[in-house]
């Protein structure tokens, strides 16, 4: 019984799954046209720094008055 349960799944795999999709991801390897200066990273750290930790800090900052049951 199991092989023939074998068999018919093993033929209807492929027709329930479809046509799919060969995905290829283009990768570059060339240095960068333009350089990043330093102020440039430091203001792209930042931002992701408050939009990281920012929202965390504000629900910690503001616990007391998420506890009250008011």
């Amino acid at each position: 019984m199991s092989g023939l349960l074998r068999t018919v799944a093993h033929r209807a795999v492929p027709l329930l799954r479809g046509h799919t999709v060969c995905q290829r991801a283009n990768v570059y390897t060339r240095p960068a046209k333009e350089k990043i200066g330093a102020v440039e990273t430091v203001i792209g750290l930042t931002l992701f720094s408050l939009a990281i930790l920012g929202p965390s800090g504000w629900i910690l900052a503001h616990l007391e008055d998420y506890r009250k049951k008011e």
